[in-house]
């Protein structure tokens, strides 16, 4: 790995994975530079920028110097177009190296989010910017919101063929700063949690560490995601990086 002194520039440096890398990358020497939305005090050796992403606000300053970009910012919508918006910023400031976190099927389940993080990798790869995309599977963290939404309910429904390869965020964070630190890799091998559930082994999972019961109904998912979804698009059963800590590990961390 190589610390440069130009600044690196973090979208996404305030969610749930951003939270994990942007210490990592201040621990590792880095000139740690963070875009958001709203206005923050910069301190303990961060560096807060105001911009919006998806209005193309504040980008050009926050790239001036810029050495690489990590981009981690996402959301429900809107991800193409904030991607195009902050390469068309690095692009004017000569950023050398731009590193991505998309999503492991994004080419292949057909759901809107995954579409629009393929459409990210599209204009990442088409930015004519030396780059890296890591593509990783849902976190324990996701997996945790889903469980614990229909736990409240009286019988969980229980998609048929639904399986999820859950990977722990903190390894997720210490695999994009190898990266970062790295030099530009294009596509690299996705990173997969070591274990692929199905939801009702999730759900029994989350039942037992909180110490409660539910009645479970198998249900079927229609529809071309279903199909997608029962071929298991949104896994990676080889070739990926895969990771340590089980859901069950997390779960004990987290909820027991």
């Amino acid at each position: 790995m190589t610390v440069t002194s130009s600044p690196l520039l973090v979208t996404g440096g305030t969610g749930t994975l951003g939270r994990l890398v942007v210490p990592l990358l201040r621990d590792a020497g880095c000139d740690v530079r963070v875009l958001s939305r709203q206005r923050r005090d910069s301190g303990d050796g961060i560096a807060y920028v105001t911009g919006d992403l998806r209005k193309g606000e504040g980008l050009s300053a926050a790239v001036d110097g810029a050495g690489t970009v990590l981009h981690l910012a996402g959301g429900p919508k809107g991800d193409e177009e904030a991607t195009r918006n902050l390469m068309e910023a690095a692009s004017r400031a000569g950023v050398r190296h731009v590193v991505y976190i998309s999503v492991i099927g994004a080419d292949k389940v057909p759901l809107s989010w995954f579409a629009a993080k393929l459409g990210a990798e599209r204009a990442v790869a088409g930015s004519g910017l030396p780059w890296t995309t890591l593509r990783a599977a849902q976190f324990h963290d996701l997996a945790l919101t889903a469980v614990e939404k229909m736990a409240k309910l009286p019988v969980i429904p229980v998609p048929g063929g639904l399986r999820f390869q859950p990977v722990d965020a903190r390894e997720v964070a210490a695999r994009l700063v190898e990266l970062t630190l790295g030099e530009p890799a294009g596509p690299v091998p996705d990173l997969a949690g070591p274990t692929v559930y199905g939801m009702a082994e999730l759900s029994r999972g989350y039942l037992a560490a909180r110490g409660k019961r539910r009645l479970m109904m198998p249900v079927r998912l229609p529809g071309k995601a279903g199909r997608a979804y029962r071929a298991g698009a949104n896994l990676s059963l080889e070739g990926a990086v895969v990771g340590e800590r089980t859901w069950e590990d997390f779960l004990a961390e987290r909820v027991s």
